[in-house]
């Protein structure tokens, strides 16, 4: 609902105006919005000393009409001010109402205004859907997936053999480093695993966390894993333009998938500019997807998705990235994470991309 709109259906409720269907379903939606039941209290609260006021105005409104009968009828006798003691006089009586008018006022439009930018951040923050996805059963990736746990020295009985949830990562360094958003991390106990396009599981732990940007650094710490020499993919520095072309692989599935699109606004939800939003289809399961464009440069990372508008998709930009690695610099010593700056996708038609990005896409389970 339309702040302006929300403001005008709670006067129109306490001043009885409303008609009685519309009651019943305002009376409903303070049941299930709190934002909304504490803006009626607000304004209840408003009302009641806008109304205790003026009531204490117009008591002394007729004191002061019967003050000034009785002074012309001669009963009582009042000395008449003049010139500045007049002013001061008058002063010193009502600016304790004009102090108290001012006051509510102030109050009032403080209070309202707050209540407006809250209501409208949890309304805009409600809208958004993280895109972490259930896992969907395999008898072979379970068989596999029993057989690291049984094998692992890192892991604890903490882990069960059948995850709850899955995401999305991709590596950043060869040596096993990997991004995918906070809120995947937040979500997840560990230990938690990273699967490669061929099924193998790799233990991997948090690295740095950053609630803002809603990124997070993985580690894959597997004896298992390999060092990949060369990333065949660059991380951009700059803003894209609008209408660009850009694709995403991720896992809204228990296999890789494909998605294209286009940068439909370079700001995120509420005008976040650390953020864009794209127009591409995605599903719970693409947290942390990375986001390329034509030149094989990775651009963002997958967040969310507007829950009412379909297509309404939400990145971090890939220049939080250098901003969580100068971040990890100030914190630790022991991580040395080198970017890949040249891109080796460039010229490649978008199939022979895909295959080769495949490699470094990683899907993110744990319970």
């Amino acid at each position: 609902m339309d702040e302006v709109l929300l403001l005008e259906a709670v006067e129109r409720y306490l001043k009885g105006e409303m008609p009685a269907q519309e009651k019943i379903f305002f009376e409903e939606l303070r049941k299930t919005k709190p934002e909304v039941d504490q803006l009626v209290v607000e304004h209840t609260f408003l009302f009641h000393e806008l109304d205790r006021h003026a009531g204490v105005k117009a008591y002394k409104h007729s004191l002061y009409e019967v003050e000034t009968k009785l002074t012309e009828e001669g009963i009582i006798s009042k000395q008449q001010l003049q010139g500045k003691a007049k002013i001061v006089f008058l002063w010193k009586k009502y600016k304790r109402n004009i102090a108290v008018a001012a006051s509510i006022a102030g109050i009032m439009s403080i209070t309202t205004a707050g209540l407006i930018i809250a209501y409208t951040q949890k309304v805009n923050e409600s809208n958004k859907e993280d895109l972490i996805g259930k896992w969907e059963n395999t008898n072979t990736k379970i068989d596999k997936l029993t057989d690291k746990i049984q094998t692992s020295t890192t892991a604890t009985p903490t882990f069960t053999t059948t995850p709850d949830y899955r995401a999305t990562g991709f590596l950043i360094d060869g040596k096993g480093y990997l991004v995918t958003n906070a809120h995947v991390v937040n979500r997840l106990k560990t230990p938690f695993y990273v699967v490669n396009n061929k099924g193998d599981y790799f233990n991997a732990e948090t690295v740095y966390t950053d609630n803002n940007s809603d990124l997070a650094i993985l580690k894959i710490n597997d004896t298992s894993f390999k060092t990949i020499p060369n990333l065949p993919y660059s991380i951009r520095k700059n803003d894209l333009d609008l209408a660009e072309e850009i694709y995403t692989l991720g896992f809204p599935r228990n296999v890789i998938v494909y998605g294209e699109g286009y940068l439909s606004a370079k700001s995120g939800n509420d005008g976040d500019s650390t953020a864009y939003q794209l127009t591409v289809a995605v599903n719970p399961g693409n947290s942390g997807a990375p986001v390329l464009n034509k030149n094989g440069e990775v651009v963002g990372i997958i967040t969310s998705k507007e829950k009412n508008a379909d297509g309404v998709v939400y990145a971090a930009k890939s220049m939080n990235i250098y901003k969580l690695l100068e971040a990890i610099k100030k914190t630790s010593d022991t991580q040395n994470i080198k970017l890949p700056y040249n891109s080796g996708l460039r010229g490649l038609d978008r199939s022979q991309q895909v295959k080769k990005m495949e490699e470094y896409v990683f899907m993110v389970l744990g319970n």
